[in-house]
């Protein structure tokens, strides 16, 4: 039994141990002391630095951390798995029932081991399309699995099935497809079902949703508390973003450079933690909870694995540290009911890092429902609303438009082989259809939406490099094809118009030129476009920009090369190669998505505040609505939801996200996680599909009536308009049939497995 130090640390164990777990508690894996370390020829790079956790029979466990921080080396140790060079040290031990003899881990060889790694503990990687072999089908995954582990493959195959039907897939479908026929969410989906095909006890997840939309993270969720109790596992799952999996998990660890830093129950973690670094990652996490304010940054940057500081990891951006922080390891101290911390300071944690999850919830605008009565709900409109109806969201008549879509639909080709193009003709998938929109000077739209919906297409439609199968884009009232095309006497010149229309890409390492220093790709444009300007001269306006986006000293940066920055050092720089040709349009695709959660406030701070610096208008494509409420709110600009191509719900965040009107917009409000992890109930998704429809061949009428939980007869026919139904306020259109309290709508037949009730709705 573990003592109590006078110091108030836990005796009876080293400085990793994990004391949150008792015999009663029945852990079935058991890390102690385990370190991974890469000898490198200067010196020995940490990534994981002597840490001891249990996970317990039949639970879930929350891996949280930043990138880098170690959370897959753990789960790769726990397999034994790490590969060369890497060496581990310390013990796993794996308990096959309860009060059994361990299995020690790091022990096993050969078959033994290549046997654990299936039977006993299986993993899920995050890439689910880099686990499938891509010239096999589904089928054949299963079918090799099995046959490498002496399973009955017919048998077997019957598991597969019923994993699949568990996982709300076809089994049919699936089995025969290859795994690039497959959505993401499928094939992630399908990749859970392998990796529980021989029956393990165990499943490790590593970022398993991190690359879905919204509504399928939730969705795969809340199948895996499902799954959990029907198949009795035991569950790592590892995540970045926190309050996604807190809502799921029983307990918490908090992992910071390579060390574990808190565990805890999940519940006690969000409302009371006693570690300074949870406590800002809490607040640095974008959210739909807390007021804009409450939102801050952790300064300063995590540790390099080959210069880790000799003690407390968090120190050098702790407001706590003192001395002994930065020399000595802090041991493990109690915080509350199961609840440890590493920090000398814990109890003076909530001082130095206000968070009180009550105060935000508190100050958060609850989302309205539906009236009971369904013209209730939109009475009171004017016959001067009506006649702003639906136009008032996707134009801006107060300010200059800078760039105006008009009816723009974009349609790509599908592609074929060399024998399906003899004989038939390629489909077209049906990316945008219909959408107008302006933006004006100094404004911020965010686009969210599930990925194909259409928002990167409209995105580069708006910035002029994607040519629109039909409608006209126009920037400051010159029709932009038309100048490229030199089609009559332009007002602006397609030159021009090309400079004052940026992007800045997804992954901007990738848009980063690997061999060229940074000074190089960004003197680029400069000598394309001002070939006057002296090379002392575009030196200087380029580490002034350098200097401006906080990347000091400025000619240091200049000369690395893309590789030696970090993920938000290269988006910087990105951001640095639009902002010099001073345009008047940046589109950020997904600018933050591959962030780390502490950088994302940090990284969107700096695009609000450069755009009041340069007039700018950003169109910023998301997701995320925690990402996209953040922005647009702060810069009093725009939400726009887009669905299968078409733009269905646009206004105000305040209102979009506080008061959703649109069914989708709904859905997608549900699936965010919340900031409070007892409102995160894990029930089936409020939609009648999980799955999104074919853009080849969209659904008629209404596109979402296929998924809608409210959907009736009429919207199988009749598609609904931004502009048929009532403006709900001024700045705000919907384009569902609910919007007009007269509408067919409301004397239709609702469709199978919708509620009959008058007025269904979606609690978040």
């Amino acid at each position: 039994m573990a003592s109590t130090r006078d110091d108030g640390s836990i005796d009876g164990g080293s400085r990793g141990r994990d004391q949150t777990a008792t015999a009663t508690e029945d852990p079935i894996v058991e890390v102690r002391d385990v370190s991974v370390t890469y000898d490198l020829q200067a010196r020995d790079a940490m990534v994981l630095d002597d840490v001891s956790l249990d996970l317990r029979r039949e639970e879930i466990l929350g891996c949280v951390g930043e990138s880098g921080s170690g959370k897959s080396m753990l789960a790769n140790a726990m397999m034994d798995a790490v590969e060369e060079p890497g060496i581990t040290t310390g013990s796993v031990r794996y308990y096959p029932e309860t009060g059994s003899e361990p299995v020690e881990v790091l022990d096993l060889e050969g078959d033994d081991l290549k046997k654990f790694r299936w039977e006993e503990i299986s993993m899920v990687f995050q890439g689910a399309l880099s686990s499938f072999n891509p010239t096999m089908t589904i089928a054949g995954h299963f079918e090799e699995t099995l046959d490498a582990h002496d399973y009955d493959v017919d048998e077997g195959m019957h598991r597969a099935r019923e994993l699949l039907s568990d996982l709300y897939l076809d089994p049919d479908r699936v089995l025969e497809s290859y795994a690039h026929e497959l959505s993401g969410g499928m094939s992630q989906r399908a990749l859970i079902a392998l990796s529980l095909i021989l029956e393990p006890d165990v499943l490790l997840m590593d970022e398993p949703t991190a690359a879905l939309d919204l509504l399928m993270q939730r969705s795969i969720l809340s199948l895996l508390d499902d799954i959990k109790e029907k198949y009795e596992l035991s569950i790592l799952f590892i995540t970045h973003d926190l309050p996604l999996v807190a809502g799921l998990a029983d307990r918490l660890a908090i992992l910071y450079a390579f060390e574990l830093a808190e565990v805890g129950p999940s519940e006690q973690i969000v409302r009371d933690s006693e570690h300074p670094y949870t406590r800002a990652l809490l607040k640095a996490v974008p959210n739909l909870d807390a007021p804009l304010d409450t939102m801050t940054p952790i300064e300063g940057t995590a540790p390099n694995p080959a210069h880790v500081p000799n003690g407390c990891h968090y120190a050098p951006r702790c407001p706590l540290a003192d001395q002994r922080c930065h020399e000595e390891k802090p041991g493990w101290y109690d915080a509350g009911p199961d609840q440890r911390t590493a920090c000398f300071h814990h109890e003076r944690a909530d001082e130095a890092v206000p968070f009180d999850v009550e105060a935000v919830l508190d100050a958060t605008e609850s989302v309205d429902d539906a009236s009971a009565d369904p013209a209730e709900q939109f009475s009171g409109h004017t016959a001067e609303a009506e006649a702003t109806a639906g136009v008032a969201g996707a134009t801006a008549p107060d300010d200059e438009t800078v760039v105006s879509l008009d009816d723009v639909s974009i349609h790509f080709e599908e592609e074929q082989g060399t024998i399906e193009s003899l004989f038939e003709e390629p489909d077209a998938v049906r990316a945008v259809d219909d959408v107008s929109i302006d933006i004006p000077e100094n404004d911020v739209l965010a686009l969210v939406g599930e990925s194909g919906c259409g928002k990167t297409t409209l995105g580069k439609a708006i910035i002029g490099v994607q040519r629109p199968t039909d409608g006209t884009v126009s920037y400051r009232g010159q029709d932009v094809w038309a100048a490229k095309d030199g089609v009559g006497d332009p007002d602006v010149e397609y030159g021009s118009i090309r400079r004052a229309l940026q992007i800045i890409h997804q992954d901007p390492g990738a848009s980063l030129n690997p061999n060229q220093k940074v000074v190089t790709s960004l003197e680029a444009p400069l000598k394309r476009w001002d070939p006057d300007l002296s090379t002392e001269d575009r030196r200087a306006r380029i580490y002034a920009l350098l200097k401006r986006v906080g990347m000091q000293p400025p000619e240091d940066y200049a000369n690395r090369f893309p590789h030696q920055l970090s993920g938000g050092e290269q988006q910087r720089v990105a951001l640095v190669r639009a902002l010099l040709m001073n345009p008047d349009v940046i589109l950020a695709d997904e600018a933050v998505s591959a962030l780390d959660v502490s950088l994302r406030v940090e990284t969107m701070d700096l695009l609000l505040e450069l755009q009041q610096q340069f007039g700018t208008s950003f169109v910023f494509i998301s997701h995320t609505l925690s990402n996209a409420r953040y922005l647009a709110e702060k810069a009093d600009g725009r939400i726009g939801i887009m669905y299968l191509g078409e733009l269905v719900e646009i206004g105000p965040p305040e209102q979009v996200l506080g008061d959703p009107q649109h069914p989708y917009t709904k859905v997608l409000r549900w699936a965010t996680a919340n900031l409070d992890p007892s409102a995160q109930e894990m029930t089936d998704p409020p939609v009648r599909s999980i799955d999104i429809p074919d853009p080849v061949n969209p659904p008629s009428g209404c596109r979402f009536h296929t998924r809608c939980p409210e959907a009736r007869e009429v919207c199988t026919r009749e598609a609904p308009d931004l502009g048929d139904g009532e403006s709900i306020d001024d700045g705000r259109a919907v384009a569902c049939h609910r919007s007009d309290p007269d509408h067919e709508y409301w004397h239709s037949e609702p469709l199978e497995g919708v509620d009959t009730a008058e007025t269904p709705s979606i609690e978040d």
